[in-house]
């Protein structure tokens, strides 16, 4: 099997697919690797170190597609390079396929790709394997940030994200307690802030409780329970998941008119369109932007700003399922894996992800059914 690594190519996006030690791993399987050249360059692994592990190095943003079998991006193909695509080729990455251009989507229906969503592959205990190291990161990674927009020189509130003695400590709520919104806790928590989680789970809120030794504050949501928690907030992380589909509005423009002056918002949830009425996505060159004097920041790849440990911690979580798809094929391992399984977005060019066909207003297809068709494409084993 051949598996391609481009180099990525959204403004600022430094994080590679595969890092040189993944590529050791698939080449000692057997497997060919071909890395476009500077690919890993933004974290620092160099294309001499691709070469080594084993990697042939192309100078083409296409051949690193056209040879593929299977391609091993971190963000979604981008709108120019669909057409790069070989027809049935396998693309693993964060597609957040359910808020992607629909234009984008029938394109590569059209193609017939396969594609993996990193961030709903589930394993055994129903967890989210490959999304979980990145989502912790980005909780912790919100809270620098708010820290930093916290001050006055950006038109933050000029609050500390800290103690001083005889002064108040500023007020963190974090709208979900799971992977990112435990992190950001945490965090938060480090620095003597008041911390609020609000989740609908209450074993979620159970779980932080115990871990935490009961020093946040936890809530069900409700409406005006939320309007007044986000109107003494300093900051407000959002850190809301619904896996393959759109995250949910909680946060009105009305509650973001009532918030503090200089106060701050971190969506971590853009990626998947949003959990705040007054978010749009910004870029790593131009992070934030303010509504109604609150500070906005909503960069949908916040994590490649640190980028080699990202793309450490994706290899790592992602690389067993690399491994299986190169080994095995899409439908052989996917028969074999079922938290693989849960993870393809499309199949064939057929969308067999409910949430996101759902979203899109296009056809489901359980990929059970897929599977038992014709033995046919380069991926079939």
């Amino acid at each position: 099997m051949v598996i391609g690594v481009p180099r990525e190519s959204r403004p600022q996006e430094k994080r590679v697919g595969l890092t040189p030690s993944a590529v050791g791993h698939l080449i000692a399987s057997s497997h060919e690797v071909v890395v476009e050249r500077d690919a890993g360059i933004g974290a620092h692994f160099t294309d001499l170190d691709f070469e080594r592990a084993g990697a042939l190095i192309v100078y083409d943003r296409e051949e690193a597609y056209r040879r593929a079998d299977v391609v091993c991006r971190v963000g979604p193909v981008p709108s120019d390079e669909i057409a790069l695509l070989r027809r049935r080729s396998t693309v693993c990455a964060f597609h957040s396929l359910a808020v992607a251009p629909r234009n984008d989507v029938r394109r590569l229906m059209e193609l017939e790709t396969t594609l993996v969503g990193y961030e709903i592959i589930r394993d055994e205990e129903r967890e989210l394997p490959v999304l979980e190291p990145l989502s912790e990161m980005a909780g912790q990674l919100s809270i620098h940030v708010a820290a930093r927009l916290l001050q006055s020189d950006i038109g933050g509130r000029g609050t500390l994200l800290g103690t001083v003695p005889g002064v108040p400590p500023p007020t963190v709520l974090v709208l979900g307690g799971g992977s990112v919104g435990g992190s950001a806790a945490r965090m938060a928590l480090a620095t003597g802030a008041h911390v609020i989680v609000i989740d609908r789970d209450v074993r979620v809120l159970r779980r932080l409780t115990r871990e935490l030794g009961g020093r946040l504050v936890t809530a069900i949501p409700g409406e005006s329970r939320l309007a007044r928690f986000v109107a003494i907030a300093d900051v407000v992380v959002g850190a809301v998941l619904e896996p393959g589909a759109r995250a949910p509005f909680l946060v009105s423009e009305e509650m973001v008119t009532g918030m503090k002056p200089g106060s701050v918002v971190i969506d971590v949830s853009i990626d998947q369109g949003g959990c705040f009425e007054t978010s749009r996505p910004t870029t790593l060159d131009d992070p934030w932007y303010v509504v109604d004097g609150v500070v906005h920041y909503c960069v949908p790849n916040m994590t490649a700003n640190l980028a080699r440990t990202a793309s450490r911690a994706l290899t790592n979580s992602c690389l067993p399922y690399v491994v299986r798809l190169a080994d095995d094929g899409v439908a052989e391992a996917c028969r074999r894996d079922p938290g693989l399984a849960s993870g393809i977005y499309l199949y064939r060019g057929q969308v067999v992800a409910a949430g996101a066909a759902e979203t899109l207003g296009m056809a489901f297809e359980p990929l059970e059914g897929l599977l038992g068709e014709g033995s046919g494409g380069a991926l079939a084993r």
